[in-house]
């Protein structure tokens, strides 16, 4: 299988992972990648099982969107990547996958990436009136806005959060790695045992 993609697929970047082939495509050739993979019966890929995306804030292209995608004939999984800018677009796909349709306004939602000739493009898990994208790295903490219910007034209050804070880049050594030069609980006892005997 992958000897076929890479042969239909020449200028795009196709690996196999342990336990799935990852394609990194271009976002002009995004539509078309994704129709073969669906269409073509070498491959079968159609079931479309999520679209996410990850938010690099230092890269020219910012944004990473994620396409997972299942072919039950095969029992294979494909993962095909795209990157794109800050305020640039992609294509919608959810004319070859009309189960994209929500997956791909999560994204917008959440990361603020505009989906080209999508039926319904707008909010799905935010307020309307919501402020950001709450995956960004750059998105603060607290939020922009304190959104309660007031009793006397029996409606919804909007009000500015009065905790703000600037982005904050919280790159510290993971706790899990543990202090350099001390061993291990088993470590420990290996040496403890090689020292009494």
């Amino acid at each position: 299988m992958i000897s076929e993609l890479k042969s239909i697929f020449k200028s795009e970047e196709i690996n196999l992972k342990s336990e799935f082939i990852e394609i990194l495509v271009s976002n002009k050739n995004l539509y078309t990648l994704i129709k073969e993979l669906k269409s073509n019966e070498k491959f079968s890929f159609n079931q479309l099982i999520d679209i996410t995306a990850i938010d690099y804030p230092s890269r020219q292209k910012r944004f990473e969107v994620v396409y997972i995608f299942l072919s039950m004939i095969f029992n294979q999984r494909v993962v095909v990547k795209t990157h794109v800018e800050e305020g640039g677009a992609i294509e919608s796909i959810t004319p070859i996958h009309i189960s994209a349709d929500w997956f791909e306004r999560e994204c917008y939602d959440l990361f603020g990436i505009e989906f080209l000739n999508h039926p319904d493009l707008r909010r799905i898990l935010t307020d309307y009136n919501f402020e950001g994208h709450p995956l960004r790295k750059d998105f603060p903490l607290t939020g922009h806005t304190e959104v309660r219910y007031d009793e006397l007034e029996k409606k919804v209050i909007y009000e500015p959060v009065k905790l703000a804070q600037e982005y904050r880049n919280l790159d510290y050594a993971s706790p899990w790695e543990g202090i350099p030069n001390t061993l291990s609980g088993d470590e420990k006892v290996l040496k403890d045992d090689d020292e009494g005997n």
